[in-house]
């Protein structure tokens, strides 16, 4: 960083203010597939979950979740996820990405 360079801290309060960074942080197509498999799959796994009654599924589906996720940021998008920093956040605008994926609004 150069001295005319300056590093601006930007602190989300709304999911409403952090969505469209959410969205610029999942600019990759690669990075965003990953994303729709794992929240699929993870929500499959959680129906699983409730159909069998067997909490032990929960963790899988965090596991598939967040590794499909982490994978596409760290690989292909080459970001932090903002999950380590706005946990409540980001699973919301997983939701919501996944969502306008399946509706054709984002494409996959």
């Amino acid at each position: 960083m150069t001295s005319n360079e300056s590093r601006e801290i930007v602190v989300y309060r709304t999911f409403k203010d952090f969505y469209p960074f959410y969205l610029v942080q999942h600019s990759n197509r690669i990075n965003r597939r990953l994303h729709f498999v794992g929240t699929s799959l993870a929500l499959l796994t959680l129906g699983y979950s409730l159909y069998a009654r067997n909490p032990n599924f929960i963790l899988l589906a965090l596991v598939l979740g967040y590794g499909f996720a982490w994978v596409g940021h760290f690989f292909f998008e080459k970001n932090r996820p903002a999950t380590f920093k706005y946990p409540v956040f980001s699973l919301r605008g997983d939701m919501v990405m996944w969502k306008s994926m399946i509706t054709g609004k984002l494409k996959i």
